[in-house]
């Protein structure tokens, strides 16, 4: 939650510019354009599944919890069940745009293999690699660079907010090139279907762009279909969940609730989450967003509508929200937990899984390469 100053709250804004005004208008626009074609896609879906194909991909900086499982985690076994097929990149290139080493890498891509299974991801329906395993793949990168521009790449709303937060960091390479290496990881294997927030779909608008322009400038020799499809968004309905802190949840906050976790550690960690010192309890996320964020996550863990958990509890305070809100993540996670310990417990065959994955990821990535290398007449 973010803290305004006071004064600041009461000043008055200047009026935006006509081109500002515009600006919004037209980012509005097309915001409600990506989500009415959203929705068709989802209603499509269920009926024609062989249509698409499915990528998500996390960068395993840390150790998968909560805010991931309700954001995107629990839609992965659904759309693989509808029969769509179904990839998820374990982006671990992407740990070093904006850190200075990869940190137990190894242990955080195993985990996040695990955690991908535990939720119920067919390693036979379904394909996870890395994207350090895929050259072919990391090899789009180059001709992409060259159909994008400086300026584009500054643009990004990514870039902006981590050049922003920098202090005075000078940006990598890696970091400002981070849009284009990300429509590499979609278009190398055909996906038309990338699951996003809001927030990220000027990132799925480069990879179109890209694509348009490859297709554009080159374009294969029979000009019968183009090189790349052309993705799109699936965007999600998550609930934002805030950390124990009562701060935006983040693995680098330490403000998380780990899948991994056991029941007593997550007894132990909700036990300390911030609430406040009213003794009714009501679900106003606006005015206490601490005690809404335990209802919701009651709530997504199936005790209830939000607010028939607050007036359950009535005047039973922080302590009998907090009972309820362990008891309903501990029952609804405990399946999950019992098979991710299974796994965990096999390190031979998650990486028989990855392996697996990384070898399918590279078939297919091999085969845009060839065509892309064959648009450009560099098949020599």
């Amino acid at each position: 939650m973010t803290h305004t100053d006071s004064t600041a709250s009461q000043a008055t804004a200047p009026a935006p510019s006509a081109e500002e005004a515009l600006a919004t208008s037209t980012s509005e626009a097309s915001l409600a354009r990506s989500i009415a074609r959203s929705r068709e896609i989802e209603a499509d879906m269920p009926a024609n599944p062989g249509r698409y194909r499915m990528l998500t991909g996390v960068r395993p900086t840390g150790n998968m919890h909560l805010g991931h499982y309700f954001g995107t985690m629990r839609t992965w076994a659904p759309i693989q069940d509808m029969g769509i097929d179904t990839w998820i990149l374990v982006a671990d290139y992407q740990v070093i745009t904006d850190r200075d080493g990869v940190g137990p890498i190894r242990e955080r891509v195993l985990s996040l293999v695990c955690d991908s299974l535990a939720v119920g991801v067919d390693p036979q329906r379904s394909t996870i690699f890395a994207h350090s395993a895929v050259p072919a793949a990391n090899q789009l990168v180059l001709p992409f660079l060259s159909l994008v521009t400086e300026s584009e790449l500054h643009r990004n709303p990514t870039v902006k907010a981590e050049l922003e937060a920098t202090d005075g960091r000078a940006m990598s390479g890696l970091l400002l090139t981070y849009p284009v290496h990300q429509a590499a990881d979609i278009l190398f294997c055909q996906a038309n279907l990338v699951p996003v927030g809001k927030d990220q779909l000027p990132h799925l608008e480069q990879a179109r762009l890209i694509a348009q322009r490859f297709d554009k400038r080159y374009g294969r020799a029979d000009k019968k279909r183009p090189v790349f499809r052309r993705p799109e968004a699936l965007l999600g309905q998550a609930p934002l969940l805030l950390g124990l802190d009562g701060e935006k949840m983040s693995k680098s906050r330490g403000n998380t609730i780990e899948l991994r976790m056991s029941a007593d550690e997550t007894a132990k960690l909700l036990k300390k989450a911030k609430t406040d010192s009213d003794r009714v309890i009501t679900y106003d996320p606006a005015s206490r967003p601490e005690v809404a964020n335990l209802l919701t996550l009651a709530s997504l863990c199936g005790a209830g509508e939000p607010e028939q958990i607050a007036e359950r509890i009535g005047d039973g305070g922080a302590g009998a929200l907090k009972t309820l809100t362990i008891e309903a993540v501990n029952e609804y996670f405990a399946p999950i937990r019992a098979r991710r310990a299974e796994l965990a417990a096999d390190e031979a065959y998650l990486l028989s899984v990855l392996r697996a994955g990384n070898e399918r990821a590279t078939q297919v990535a091999t085969a845009t390469l060839d065509a892309v290398r064959a648009a450009m007449h560099m098949d020599y």
